[in-house]
């Protein structure tokens, strides 16, 4: 009697659909999950202060309160996800023994054990430095600020980050992608808008003109339409940084929630990606506003996997994860937002691309419409099914594991 799996492999080969092919090369696609969803973007140095746009909703039980309950934690979800994987942190999340270590003065041994965990779990590891929640955050600005101790600061903290991430790509032997997201802006209507841009400029350009070694360390620099505190003028906004990323052949960052709500990334990446050789993907959901929601298997991320698969930017396109909800079990909002990227480009992987390419050579419009249609509702389940088999991690029972996780781990937790 035929498995499931084998009927419906056979209903994709029937559609030129290379299942094998696909997994095999899902298997090569590495998603990077961000460190900051397990405990609210609090990170390590115990300030007790989240601003500079940022916002976490809920207070649900169980947040990871030091290092080793984050790692515990992220490890329990990578025991839930398939396919390739890389770990993604921030600058907060330094581990200094309780010694005070000012951000423009950390170094790659603030982060040895991640790098000994990373090696353990064969992990690549990624890297932001992190302007936010600090007192060195003047009026809403850090590299764009107009003092120029201040800028000198963050200047210094970029370089230092830039540096613990070429120590991670050496350790490694895999490049770390490091992004740099500056929240700098105004809460009303600023007079002059250039002035705050050529300093921002003049930042970066001190920052990167420090040596480091692109088979270790590349930069990637994000844009963002407006946050909380800077609603009417976002310093690097989307114009901004582009600009800047083709100027300079930095990676340009594309946020999912960073954009207009009538704006998606998806239809942004075969423009940007004619003139820019790698872009960065910060994959979210935003809900009306820059929300990071946790991503969900919409129209945007199915959108996202398939310009990424269509067009073989496969190498070209950096695959990161950014949501962060406290309002439910974290391990949970983890698992569904990262499983949901891995379905997406499985997805991706096995549309029927040729039939509804050739439609569309053939000027047959209705035909292509009707295969992007029926291609919804092919059998996936049995393949993602299966390919979450061979990967050893569980289909639809992670859930219930990662219950039990919560009431045997996370509900100890104060």
């Amino acid at each position: 009697m035929a498995s499931v799996f084998g009927n419906a492999k056979k209903i994709y080969a029937d559609l030129g659909v290379d299942v094998e092919a696909a997994f095999a090369r899902l298997d090569k696609i590495p998603v990077s999950l961000h460190c900051w969803q397990g405990d609210d973007v609090a990170g390590f140095e115990n300030t007790g202060v989240l601003d500079g746009g940022l916002a976490v909703t809920g207070d649900y039980p169980g947040r990871a309160r030091n290092a080793d309950e984050l790692r515990a934690d992220i490890e329990k979800t990578l025991s839930f996800l398939p396919g390739k994987k890389r770990l993604n942190l921030h600058a907060i999340y330094a581990e200094t023994d309780g010694k005070a270590v000012k951000r423009n003065e950390i170094e790659p041994k603030h982060f040895a054990r991640w790098v000994d965990w990373a090696k353990e779990h064969d992990l690549g590891l990624d890297f932001n430095p992190s302007y936010f929640s600090h007192p060195m955050m003047k009026d809403g600005l850090t590299l764009s600020s107009p003092d120029a101790g201040v800028r000198k600061f963050w200047v210094e903290h970029g370089i230092a980050c830039r540096a613990i991430a070429e120590s991670f790509g050496k350790k490694l032997r895999n490049c770390c992608i490091t992004n740099f997201w500056v929240p700098d802006g105004f809460k009303d209507t600023p007079f002059d808008r250039l002035a705050p841009r050529e300093r921002l400029a003049d930042s970066l350009d001190k920052i990167f003109a420090v040596d480091c070694d692109a088979r270790y360390n590349r930069d990637a620099v994000e844009c963002k339409l407006f946050g909380i505190g800077a609603e009417s003028c976002t310093v690097g906004s989307h114009e901004f940084y582009m600009g800047y990323a083709m100027k300079n052949r930095k990676l340009l960052c594309l946020d999912a929630g960073h954009f207009h709500p009538t704006e998606v990334i998806s239809d942004k990446l075969s423009s940007v990606l004619m003139y820019l050789d790698e872009v960065l993907l910060h994959v979210s959901r935003g809900v009306r506003w820059d929300s990071d929601h946790v991503v969900t298997l919409n129209e945007e991320l199915r959108a996202i996997a398939q310009e990424i698969v269509r067009h073989n930017y496969d190498k070209r396109v950096h695959i990161g994860l950014d949501y962060f909800d406290a309002s439910i079990n974290r391990v949970m909002a983890w698992t569904i937002g990262a499983r949901n990227m891995y379905k997406a480009l499985l997805m991706a992987l096995t549309e029927p691309a040729t039939v509804i390419k050739n439609a569309e050579k053939s000027g047959d419009k209705g035909s292509r419409l009707a295969w992007m249609e029926e291609s919804k509702t092919l059998p996936f389940d049995a393949i993602w099914e299966e390919y979450c088999l061979r990967c050893n991690v569980p289909g639809t029972g992670w859930i219930n594991e990662a219950k039990a996780y919560e009431k045997t781990v996370l509900s100890k937790r104060k």
